[in-house]
């Protein structure tokens, strides 16, 4: 487990990039945190690291629920508006899950069952407005 402390989006975004250079090819990432703690922000970091898309091309998936990046090479998906097992099912999250890509999965936790066990996770937590307590689980 690692710890990290950025101060503003700027450092959110550097450390995700950070991040994205120790990934392998295939990774399911779990985003964990509340409301506005930071987790869409860092993924355009790794998705930027990735070299799978630009900061200010990544969006949270919230409405749409999975934006692909790089060809396939990277997903970005949120779970906030899905409730059971069920509707996560319909996502067909499995087959993705067979591919050599990077997917970061924002409220995975409300799902743990559904992800693979070997997977990593990443707790995001706000310290003040700009700072972010950010821990790493592999």
């Amino acid at each position: 487990m690692r710890s990290f402390e950025t101060g503003s989006e700027e450092e959110t975004i550097a450390l995700g990039r950070q991040i994205a250079g120790e990934l392998p090819k295939r990774a399911v990432i779990l985003l964990i945190g509340n409301l506005g703690a930071g987790k869409t922000t860092l993924a355009k970091g790794i998705l930027s690291g990735l070299g799978a898309a630009e900061p200010d091309e990544v969006t949270s998936p919230t409405f749409t629920l999975i934006h692909e990046y790089g060809g396939g090479r990277a997903y970005h998906i949120d779970l906030y508006r899905l409730d059971t097992p069920q509707q996560v099912a319909t996502l067909g999250l499995e087959e993705l899950f067979d591919r050599e890509a990077v997917i970061l999965i924002e409220w995975g936790e409300k799902f743990p069952e559904l992800f693979p066990g070997e997977r990593i996770e990443i707790h995001l937590r706000p310290l003040s407005d700009a700072a972010r307590q950010i821990t790493l689980n592999q």
